[in-house]
């Protein structure tokens, strides 16, 4: 059976604790949760020991600091799926039993499969599972955002992409850039992946007001999430971001089209209701003509494509004669002249973003938003 016992403060602290965790209010955490009764599920919180090093040499702190990892630390970090085809295939193993760290963010789960290029996954041990006072299992839905009422009248460009590394985040950040730029708000969100700050840092260093992801949904991935969850995580996060202030959205979905659950958000009745525009991003121009015509069969939006292709002169060429959109390289998407070309006949809903007493409400709102990252 699964026994509760106490869980001193000051071991609590000495752990390096995830990134994945940061919603977590740890004065809740009182306890550690044993035995062979004890079963993880999908965003629940352990505490474990690090075994051997293997391609995670690094932890992701809350704090977004990449702090070095040693055999025998004590980390905090969350079960959880994973789907990375240039990384590693995990699940959340059914016991407590030895598995693996299978994302640097924090996320724990037993791997099954990884790309040649990686080193075997970094060893730990479970130790427990962290429980409350009552000895209830903390997991992050505890700490979800709760979802917004909104006609979200705000326009949203999502960045979707053919794969794992095509360039998304960076156009992403790049279309936050141009969108600042022009004097529009910009919130962004990572709506689908497996929790990291790295994407979160570099939309905000882009000039987003507000970035959000799915942890703050309650959720340490969203590989294996079902339609519902993934469509709550989407509301809960572009509400926040247009109660926060911003009049202008950018959403990344992570993985590729092929990818099970970016396909079933992308194809939902409620991504081609609120989606404003697509940007796709691709690292070829075979790939970028094949993610088009994807889009344009599933009566999307598609504004533009860019993605690590645009790095070549060539294949930039390539797709801009297979495809009927601009193909924008990175300074394209960061260029205000660009954004108003391109991007304004999808912006019918987008308010003002000049100085006046709706702008400063919205500013406002934008600063209380601030304590979301507390």
């Amino acid at each position: 059976m699964a026994e509760a016992g106490p869980l001193e403060l000051s071991r609590l602290n000495r752990a390096k604790v995830a990134y994945a965790t940061h919603r977590v209010q740890f004065k809740d955490v009182q306890t550690l949760i044993m035995g062979d009764a004890a079963t993880p599920h999908a965003g629940d919180l352990l505490l474990a020991r690090v075994g051997r090093i293997g391609q995670h040499r690094r932890i992701e702190l809350r704090n977004g600091r990449r702090a070095i990892l040693f055999e025998g630390d004590e980390v905090v970090l969350c079960y959880g799926n994973r789907y990375a085809p240039d990384q590693f295939e995990a699940y959340v193993p059914g016991d407590l039993g030895p598995c693996h760290m299978a994302a640097a963010g924090g996320v724990a789960g037993r791997v099954v499969a990884a790309h040649a290029r990686m080193k075997p996954p970094t060893e730990i041990t479970p130790l427990g599972l962290l429980g409350d006072r009552h000895g209830k299992v903390v997991n992050l839905s505890r700490y979800a955002l709760r979802p917004r009422h909104s006609h979200l009248k705000t326009p949203i460009f999502a960045v979707v992409g053919t794969s794992m590394n095509a360039g998304k985040t960076t156009a992403a950040a790049s279309l936050v850039r141009g969108l600042s730029q022009a004097g529009y708000r910009v919130g962004a969100a990572k709506v689908t992946g497996t929790g990291a700050g790295g994407d979160v840092w570099h939309m905000t260093d882009a000039g987003a007001v507000m970035v959000l992801d799915f942890t703050y949904a309650g959720h340490a991935t969203t590989y294996l999430a079902d339609d519902a969850a993934l469509q709550e995580i989407f509301v809960t996060l572009t509400g926040e971001l247009e109660a926060g202030g911003a009049d202008a959205i950018v959403i990344e979905i992570a993985d590729g089209l092929n990818q099970t659950e970016t396909a079933r958000l992308a194809t939902s009745p409620l991504f081609r209701e609120r989606v404003s525009g697509v940007v796709f991003a691709a690292a070829d121009a075979m790939g970028a003509k094949a993610g088009y015509d994807w889009l344009v069969r599933h009566q999307l939006p598609v504004a533009a494509v860019s993605g690590l292709m645009t790095a070549s002169p060539l294949g930039t060429r390539e797709a801009a004669q297979t495809v009927a959109v601009p193909v924008l390289g990175l300074d394209d998407l960061a260029s205000p002249e660009r954004i108003e070309q391109v991007f304004r006949p999808f912006m019918s809903g987008l308010r003002a973003a000049r100085p006046g007493p709706q702008a400063r409400q919205a500013d406002a709102l934008a600063e209380a938003a601030v304590e979301l990252y507390a």
